[in-house]
């Protein structure tokens, strides 16, 4: 190991100097250096370049486990403590993912607000007396996809639905589009959904007064009102929309 230190630093400091410092004599150093390498570290060696081949083939994502069960796969017969100690000794390592979290309200705008006119008051007495509506978004193999959901709080059932790979005000009025044509509400009908930009478009607002809609918008901040489609609610409302 002290020879190994030596031959690391030997560009940065004299080699006399170091063999002093670390109390070994220099030429049991150079008799190291021109000894041959033993038939393990010239095995770990070729090992090492094969194991930084299938870390760099994966972007660095893979830890040791993958990276053996990619080698075994490959027909190398190294175990898999082997991997891991040559990992570990040269700093090789599984780079994790950073999180990512999509952002589905953009309130940061100057479009028309409407008031709260539901709060937390979510006890109506009949079906299409309210609805309440929101965007959320799911990982598939081809990137992210986004989805509107309009939910009647009366039957907890979703009323309608869409589905795009866009934010753009398009895609909550599909939902409320198809809300409306499966349900027929009447005039009336409170609807409530956050400060999001697409909610306060002039396009969303446009179709909510041609229903006879009425408009309420949840407080800024105010993350304990219950519109947010939650993990329960998406179950619901694949459990409905397949009905």
């Amino acid at each position: 190991m002290k020879f190994r230190a030596i031959e690391d630093c030997r560009t940065e400091y004299p080699v006399r100097l170091l063999c002093e410092t670390l109390d070994v004599s220099p030429s049991g150093y150079y008799a190291w250096r021109t000894r041959p390498e033993s038939p393990r570290k010239t095995a770990n060696r070729h090992l090492l370049e094969e194991i930084r081949r299938v870390h760099d083939q994966h972007r660095k994502r893979y830890g040791a486990p993958r990276v053996h069960a990619t080698l075994r796969a490959e027909g190398h017969t190294a175990s898999r403590g082997r991997v891991e100690r040559l990992m570990r000794r040269h700093g090789i390592r599984a780079q994790r993912r950073r999180a990512f979290r999509v952002c589905t309200t953009d309130s940061n705008h100057t479009l028309p607000i409407a008031p709260n006119l539901l709060g937390r008051h979510f006890s109506p007495t009949a079906p299409n007396q309210a609805w309440v509506t929101d965007l959320t978004y799911v990982p598939t193999d081809e990137g992210w996809l986004y989805v509107a959901v309009v939910l009647d709080p009366f039957s907890r059932k979703a009323v309608g639905w869409a589905m795009r790979d866009h934010l753009r005000t398009e895609l909550p009025l599909a939902a409320l589009t198809m809300a409306v044509q499966r349900q027929r509400p009447a005039p009336g009908l409170l609807h409530h959904s956050d400060r999001g930009s697409q909610y306060a478009s002039g396009d969303y607002r446009k179709a909510l007064k041609s229903h006879g809609f009425v408009q309420s918008m949840s407080r800024k901040g105010n993350c304990w009102e219950p519109v947010r489609v939650s993990e329960a609610n998406m179950r619901r409302w694949r459990v409905f929309s397949a009905a």
